[in-house]
Order: C-alpha cells, then sequence, then structure tokens
C-alpha cells in the first residue's frame, strides 16, 4: 500500500518507530529550512484528539529513508488511498439505485447508536 511517488502536501503517510507502524499523519506543508536540503514538515497527526507537529527533515528521509531520533530508528512510508469498492449489486447492474422522495417522510429518520447502551 505504499507508493514510490515522492511525498507531497495533503499526502497520508505512515510513521513507523522502531521498525513497527506507530501511525498516520496528514503532510501539512513544507517550509524551506535555513539550512541547505533540510524541510520543515508539517504533520497532523491523526490520532484522538489530532496533534500538530513540525519535524526537521531531508527530502530522502521525507520520502522513506530511515532516520533516527534521540537514537530511535523512523521512517515515513507514503500511503496509497484505496480506491472506493462498490457492491456486488452495483457491479453487476441488479439493482436500481433509489431516487430521493420529492418531500422527506415524517418519522422515517434512522438512528445509528456509536455507543453502548449500558449505564456505568
Amino acid at each position: 500500500m505504499h507508493s514510490s511517488d515522492p511525498v507531497v502536501e495533503k499526502d497520508l503517510i505512515l510513521v513507523h518507530i522502531d521498525n513497527k507502524p506507530a501511525f498516520f499523519a496528514r503532510v501539512e506543508e513544507f517550509v524551506a529550512d535555513h539550512k541547505p536540503r533540510w524541510w520543515h514538515v508539517k504533520l497532523l497527526i491523526l490520532q484522538v484528539p489530532p496533534v500538530v507537529t513540525t519535524w526537521i527533515l531531508r527530502k530522502e528521509q521525507i520520502n522513506g529513508e530511515p532516520f533516527t531520533m534521540g537514537g530511535t530508528p523512523v521512517r515515513i512510508e507514503k500511503v496509497l488511498v484505496p480506491e472506493e469498492t462498490h457492491t456486488s449489486e452495483e457491479d453487476h447492474g441488479e439493482a436500481e439505485p433509489e431516487q430521493p422522495d420529492e418531500e422527506p417522510k415524517q418519522g422515517k429518520a434512522r438512528i445509528l447508536s456509536l455507543g453502548s447502551d449500558k449505564k456505568e
């Protein structure tokens, strides 16, 4: 699921720490450092809550060359976002797509519970 294309702004990356996948992040911005060949790489780390951080890296490190932070091995891997998949009904044309009603029907909303019903 990785790519050999260079990492660019808005790409999704997987950061490996100590040779294990650690977290996903989105590359927000590249800003040239005052040192030649070094870049400030602003990352949105995709966790709860999201965290924004900036690492100073060379282009080779941004594109997958292993490096260390405080002696810990780190590697960045570009992630290809999977294409949207279609259900078998859509693939075979067996079902007609539903058309929206002219006017919404009252009382027909569905509720999807994402939490537990148990009270603690």
